[in-house]
């Protein structure tokens, strides 16, 4: 009875020729699949990024948008909460507060209380004119304002025979928070410079 014989390691690992064969077939595969694997990785590591980079220029774009409108608003609501009248001066803070939000709003009502007499007895007129403003921050929903506002304060002061003139250079720094559709002040803040009378 004849017996065939095995080359030997192949008895042994209980390979024939034919598992033998797909043994090396799978062994030349595996770069191969390394490779691909490889790139799906470095695939999915650039649409991760480009997402990044397209939520980054999207939020960018929106802030640019915010930075106009804040900017436009909080030239024109300047004069409003800056401004007041003696005679009007009720009116003119609760047009100011108008244009508020959050602690300023409560801010613009204790002002009703304890401005109101003094300004009333001094006559006061206060006139405030925007010269120029920039933006120094700006998010999609808060941007920070940088406003230099010309401040011309007229009062009748006890014993004085006429009416006394201040005329200063005012820097005021606006924070305008989106509120709906609308762009409202949520800090103010002023850095004062006097300027010598005409």
């Amino acid at each position: 009875m004849n017996r065939s014989i095995e080359p030997y390691g192949a008895a042994e690992a209980g390979l024939g020729p034919r598992a033998r064969a797909r043994a090396l077939s799978r062994s030349r595969s595996r770069p191969f699949g390394i490779a691909v694997a490889a790139l799906i990785v470095l695939a999915l590591g650039l649409g991760a990024a480009a997402l990044v980079l397209h939520a980054n220029l999207r939020w960018l774009r929106q802030g640019e948008v915010a930075a106009g409108e804040a900017l436009e608003t909080a030239r024109s609501v300047a004069p409003d909460m800056l401004s007041y009248n003696h005679e009007t001066v009720e009116q003119d803070l609760v047009r100011g507060r108008s244009h508020t939000t959050g602690e300023l709003t409560g801010h613009y009502t204790r002002l009703l209380q304890v401005l109101v007499p003094a300004v009333r007895q001094q006559r006061t007129v206060r006139q405030a004119e925007v010269v120029s403003a920039a933006v120094e921050r700006a998010e999609p929903d808060r941007v920070e304002v940088l406003l230099f506002v010309d401040m011309t304060t007229t009062r009748t002061v006890a014993g004085a025979r006429d009416p006394q003139q201040q005329v200063s250079r005012d820097r005021a720094r606006f924070v305008m928070v989106k509120s709906g559709a609308r762009w409202l002040v949520a800090e103010l803040s002023t850095l004062l410079g006097s300027v010598p009378s005409n």
